[in-house]
């Protein structure tokens, strides 16, 4: 499970003397509504810090945060930051709204592979009509980009039922930081599942959603390719803890998808105590800043809930 593994290095990295805890983790970006659930008197927050240009920033210190529980400023008591092994879905849209975007769809997928490590492991979903797992969990890269390679778009498009079959498929991950990353240009129209019964079960996950969002709005002729596309990405996204990255122009998909690459590699683990008991069943919101400097995004888990006695 996703957050023990992070518990347990977070842990480590902060000393042997440090308190642990394992701690269901929600992730979230932005105004998220995802939870997790504290099982110890240690929470456990990851986050990402990125630029202007949607580019992470790295090499921060403890100093550089302030965490915040229920707007009473925490002591953060365990920091890490660590380049740790992956296992990412990647969700690919092969509807018939894709043709013509499909080339520097598949560079973006190469060059989100050309940054991964021995360790980390892939799975590739497509989905037109229906949702297919066309590469189970693999370490070879180049399985991912041999499929792709034959793909050819059509019909309709099911991505909810996509990202449902993906996260079926990371029940068999064998990382603990996990990831999907959906190329679409965000429109459903023939899923069984719908957007809220997926928004509730991406909030209840133990991974990130990272969604490449394609709308090429001067050109916009398909209802895919509207705001309500848009706006199922951004939902998704946001209820994992991810991003969402709207790319208009399709020569910027490459680089979009290296920056994504970039960032899972580069939360920050925040640890704190409550200062006063939480085990009490209820929500609590979390709220944290980045005292580096202005117009910086930070992206984190916005909340648990206490046990109950």
């Amino acid at each position: 499970m996703l957050i023990g593994a992070i518990c347990l290095f977070a842990c480590a990295a902060a000393g042997a003397d440090e308190p642990r805890a394992s701690i269901p983790t929600r992730a979230r970006a932005s105004t998220a509504q995802a939870v997790f659930r504290v099982n110890s008197d240690l929470v456990l927050v990851p986050v990402s810090v990125t630029d202007s240009t949607n580019h992470p920033i790295i090499g921060l210190g403890r100093d550089a945060f302030r965490i915040f529980d229920d707007k009473t400023e925490q002591t953060v008591v365990q920091f890490a930051r660590e380049d740790v092994p992956l296992s990412v879905g990647i969700v690919f849209d092969l509807s018939g709204s894709m043709k013509g975007k499909l080339e520097k769809s598949r560079e973006a997928v190469d060059q989100f592979l050309r940054g991964a490590n021995p360790e980390d492991e892939f799975f590739l979903v497509e989905f037109s009509n229906r949702a297919r797992l066309t590469v189970p969990f693999t370490a070879d890269a180049g399985a991912i980009r041999d499929r792709l390679r034959h793909a050819e778009p059509y019909g309709k498009t099911a991505l909810l039922d996509a990202v449902c079959l993906a996260m079926d498929s990371m029940k068999s991950a064998r990382n603990a930081r996990r990831a999907l990353l959906i190329l679409s240009d965000g429109g459903d129209n023939d899923s069984r599942y719908t957007e809220t019964a997926m928004r509730n079960r991406v909030r209840e996950s133990d991974l990130w959603v990272y969604a490449i969002g394609i709308y090429e709005h001067h050109t916009a002729i398909l209802p895919e390719e509207t705001g309500a596309g848009q706006a199922l990405l951004e939902t998704l996204a946001e209820a994992s803890g991810g991003r969402h990255y709207p790319v208009e122009y399709l020569a910027d998909l490459p680089d979009v998808a290296g920056r994504i690459g970039l960032e899972l590699r580069n939360h920050y683990i925040l640890g704190y105590q409550p200062s006063d008991s939480r085990r009490d069943g209820k929500y609590h919101h979390v709220q944290v800043k980045v005292v580096a400097g202005r117009h910086l995004t930070v992206s984190w888990r916005p909340g648990y809930y206490g046990t109950m006695e």
